[in-house]
């Protein structure tokens, strides 16, 4: 399933730090999150109007109130739909969302009203999708929704793992829906996957730890959680990580 064409590159990031750094390395595109300790949350307003300011490349904001399952209260779906009318009206790019139901299937009526609301931009469901009991049914209820593109590592934890559902979910999509592959995409692994499979935009986090600056730290509090030393390190992009897996997808 070689494909002659590069494929695109989009980096899972956290904060406008994350954007410069994943730009810096030769991004084609940037997911834009909160909190990617809970696999990405939606960023504040203020977070996406410096984004704007900063962003030289196009970037994709995800709207998800909370972390955990897709099974959204009323409450919280009207907060998506809120948050999606405040990007579009800012002007983002894109929005990445996702809604299932209760017995793991594309929450349809919501997913579309969401489209709606997104308007003119590109819309991504993300790994929800991942969650679904029918990953070929999930797919065509996801086109049926109108949805630009679908984030996805065929439902396994890694994309190597899941080689083969994303290789069937290409062909199954065709140029109806674009597949994004993700799952531990590294140097010495994008290649392989994106020759398998064809894919023609790929998605990773290029994460590292670091300590934090602070001097003094407080023993005795911790600010949410039971890991104290997690208020003592910061989980940043590691720009020569980006590059590096960039270099190897498009080799």
């Amino acid at each position: 399933m070689a494909d002659t064409q590069k494929p695109l590159i989009e980096i899972c990031v956290e904060g406008i730090d994350g954007l410069l750094a994943a730009q810096a390395a030769g991004a084609d595109r940037v997911e834009l999150c909160a909190s990617l300790v809970e696999g990405g949350i939606t960023p504040s307003l203020g977070t996406v109007r410096a984004a704007l300011e900063s962003a030289t490349i196009p970037f994709h904001v995800i709207v998800r109130p909370r972390g955990g399952d897709f099974l959204y209260s009323e409450t919280e779906y009207r907060s998506m739909l809120t948050d999606v009318e405040a990007l579009r009206e800012l002007g983002v790019t894109g929005v990445v969302v996702g809604c299932l139901t209760a017995d793991g299937a594309i929450d349809e009526a919501r997913m579309s009203a969401l489209v709606e609301a997104a308007g003119p931009l590109n819309v991504t469901c993300h790994r929800a999708f991942d969650m679904t009991r029918d990953p070929a049914e999930a797919l065509e209820a996801l086109i049926r929704c109108k949805v630009g593109r679908v984030l996805t590592s065929g439902q396994r934890d890694t994309a190597v793992e899941g080689i083969e559902l994303l290789a069937e979910l290409v062909r199954q999509a065709g140029s109806r829906i674009i597949i994004l592959g993700c799952g531990a995409l590294a140097p010495d692994t994008i290649g392989e996957v994106r020759r398998r499979t064809g894919l023609a935009e790929m998605h990773f986090a290029a994460l590292a730890d670091v300590p934090s600056a602070m001097r003094y730290r407080n023993p005795d509090v911790g600010m949410g959680g039971t890991d104290l030393d997690r208020e003592y390190r910061t989980t940043v992009t590691d720009q020569a990580l980006v590059a590096a897996t960039i270099a190897a997808a498009k080799a």
